[in-house]
């Protein structure tokens, strides 16, 4: 059966594509480039990759593009979680843009160093119960994923810990390792893998809703004592908003049909991800729910971007 995208879509596109994206090596550059080694042979033009630096930059320029499908965005949570973290972010998140697809989920994973005495989640909380204000966590920059599953863990348990912020992920996992005292983080699946393998740090729980595939065997923190807990990474595209709805759907087809290939798959699955490939629709639906859930827990919690 034919797919009709509409007259516009029909000659779309005739020029490349450029697809702005955080720096070099970044969750969302990494989304994207995965995709784009394969999309241009079934669109019939070249995808450019415009890395930029993070922050609101990206979302700034596409949101000012113009809405003819030529100028895209990939971008994680940041996108809709910087209007929460700061003052004066250049975009509104839902009215400016316009979902494409939700590329891709990859959750966090709850890990301790051996010299932390908890080795399930529900040891771990009545750990922080017992001893308030001296279990440490790790995390990156304010609103990083570990960062925010660490905040959401904390208030949906009612435990004082205390965070350790880092710049770089690597000598936030070399400190782990090291063993500070009482210490644990939310780690990437990519990051805490090789050392849960060797035993240097202990994983826990995986934060996403149902058991991963990317952690085989490796319980929920939902499942573990913390029902409805659910946080992680995903990556998604967007377009400029008034885009025509034929074009988005066209974008979201030949994206998808890129997602759905074993080899694909296998790539994300590798570097600790699991594809969604969602409709236009759903995606918005994330957004909204997820938008509703960390906003909440970033006011409550007075956290601001430093």
């Amino acid at each position: 059966m034919a797919i009709s995208y509409g007259a516009g879509a029909q000659n779309f596109p005739s020029k490349p594509i450029r697809i702005v994206a955080s720096g070099v090596g970044g969750g969302s550059d990494f989304a994207i480039r995965a995709i784009s080694s394969v999309l241009p042979a079934s669109l019939g033009q070249p995808v450019i990759i415009d890395n930029r630096p993070g922050g609101v930059i990206p979302g700034d320029i596409v949101a000012k593009a113009p809405p003819d499908g030529y100028t895209l965005l990939v971008s994680t949570g940041i996108l809709w979680l910087a209007p929460f973290l700061q003052d004066n972010v250049p975009y509104d998140p839902i009215k400016d843009f316009a979902p494409v697809v939700l590329i891709n989920r990859a959750p966090n994973v709850l890990v301790v160093h051996p010299s932390v005495q908890a080795r399930s989640v529900r040891e771990l909380i009545d750990l922080a119960k017992a001893n308030p204000g001296k279990l440490n966590y790790s995390s990156g920059q304010t609103g990083a994923s570990n960062h925010m599953a660490a905040e959401l863990f904390k208030a949906m348990v009612g435990v004082n810990i205390v965070r350790i912020a880092y710049k770089s992920s690597s000598t936030e996992i070399a400190d782990l390792l090291g063993g500070q005292t009482q210490h644990f983080t939310f780690g990437t699946v990519g990051a805490v893998s090789p050392h849960v393998k060797s035993a240097r740090i202990i994983a826990l729980a995986v934060t996403s809703p149902q058991p991963s595939a990317l952690f085989p065997g490796l319980p929920t923190v939902a499942a573990s004592g913390v029902p409805g807990y659910e946080s992680g990474t995903i990556a998604g595209l967007w377009a400029p908003a008034r885009t025509p709805a034929p074009l988005v759907r066209r974008l979201n087809q030949e994206i998808v049909r890129v997602l759905e290939k074993p080899e694909i798959r296998e790539r994300y699955l590798a570097a600790g991800s699991e594809v969604v490939a969602s409709t236009p629709e759903q995606f918005a639906a994330v957004i909204k729910a997820d938008a509703a859930t960390w906003g909440k827990l970033i006011k409550s919690a007075g956290i601001r971007a430093e």
